[in-house]
């Protein structure tokens, strides 16, 4: 059954190259589904694979090959909530090192443009801390970084 809701990704012919990327480094993620298209379409041809249907963590994607007009930016972007630095860097290194760019306060970009949030909940969890003044340190502290340091946002919080 078709998911009530899904996120539409624009891709230039890549669609199935960014989706089995995704399912094979993120958790819960997997490639349901590959279409080609039954004729000619502005951005390719009959036998063309048109759209891609895949999970990332859970969500309902569908790549949609639709050509060159439309790039992604930051306006959309995944916030994956990680668990320690380990998961941390596995995650980053792995968008990163795929061709993919760093951006700053946890944000990088994959090769195909899709932005990415790599958040450990530490920082989530400090940024909403009741400690107004630990959830400042913690903000302060990340607004240095590219990659999330969870030893120096722990740091951070603890003044």
């Amino acid at each position: 059954m078709t998911p009530k809701n899904t996120i539409c990704l624009w891709y230039d012919g890549t669609a199935q190259q960014a989706a089995e990327f995704y399912a094979r480094t993120f958790p819960d993620s997997a490639v349901t589904a590959v279409h080609q298209a039954p004729g000619d379409y502005p951005a390719g041809k009959a036998g063309d694979v048109i759209t891609v249907e895949f999970t990332v963590m859970g969500i309902p994607c569908l790549g949609l090959n639709g050509g060159s007009d439309f790039t992604h930016n930051e306006a959309f972007s995944f916030q994956v909530a990680t668990d320690d630095q380990a998961e941390t860097d596995r995650l980053w290194q792995a968008i990163v090192d795929n061709g993919g760019q760093e951006s700053v306060c946890g944000w990088c970009k994959d090769r195909w443009g899709v932005s990415w949030q790599i958040t450990p909940r530490v920082l989530t969890d400090a940024i909403a801390s009741p400690d107004r003044a630990a959830a400042k340190r913690a903000f302060e502290a990340m607004m240095t970084m590219r990659k999330i340091d969870v030893a120096a946002i722990e740091a951070a919080v603890r003044g």
